[in-house]
């Protein structure tokens, strides 16, 4: 028998269920808008890389948004845990950075392609930093 959730209290249930909605909505985002920003601003098509810059810079804090008000709902320090989530985000770019155009240049895979499976091992490990680091509950 589940226990009621008395007010104050955070009903941790549906956590991984919104988790994963969030993160399909933040997928979703960041797969369409480093395209969309590719092919929309012409000045961009051959410098994928700050095309990269951008997009990832939007998309964290779109991403920060949904996981904060949408999944774990901390009352913490925004400050605190924006760096925290940024962290986390900030060490795979860095990874993406590196990656990007050896599979680019050197692998011959076009930077769409080659963006979308470096985003499927980035969703990997999200859910276990931000639930174990990011939005620690801290009560």
């Amino acid at each position: 028998m589940k226990a009621a959730t008395l007010p104050g209290q955070k009903s941790h249930g549906r956590r991984p269920l919104r988790f994963l909605i969030a993160g399909g909505i933040n997928t979703a985002f960041g797969l369409a808008f480093y395209p969309l920003l590719l092919w929309s601003v012409p000045a961009l098509h051959s410098r994928y890389m700050i095309a990269l810059l951008i997009a990832q810079a939007v998309c964290l804090c779109f991403a920060f948004t949904t996981y904060k008000l949408g999944v774990f709902r901390t009352q913490g320090s925004i400050l605190r845990e924006f760096a925290t989530f940024a962290s986390y985000y900030l060490f795979n770019y860095a990874l993406n950075w590196g990656a990007l155009p050896l599979l680019v240049e050197a692998g011959g895979l076009s930077p769409i392609l080659a963006q979308f499976g470096f985003s499927l091992l980035l969703i990997a490990g999200s859910w276990f930093w931000h639930s174990r680091v990011t939005f620690k509950d801290r009560t």
